[in-house]
């Protein structure tokens, strides 16, 4: 068997190597961006129109 573990071994070229690594890196910011976004509270004033929303829906079913 061959033990080189530069890729080429398992027939990955170079390119596809670095590529690879790039959409990891890529999804591992992705990930970290969404986590920061998630952890942030949601904000008053959407809480409220959807407050809203769901009065004017009770409303329209009630007719």
């Amino acid at each position: 068997m061959n033990d080189r573990t530069d890729g080429r071994a398992r027939g990955i070229s170079a390119a596809g190597a670095r590529k690879n690594n790039a959409n990891g890196v890529i999804a591992s910011r992705l990930k970290a961006l969404y986590q920061a976004i998630e952890s942030e509270p949601v904000p008053q004033q959407f809480i409220d129109l959807l407050g809203r929303l769901d009065e004017a829906e009770r409303a329209q079913s009630g007719d």
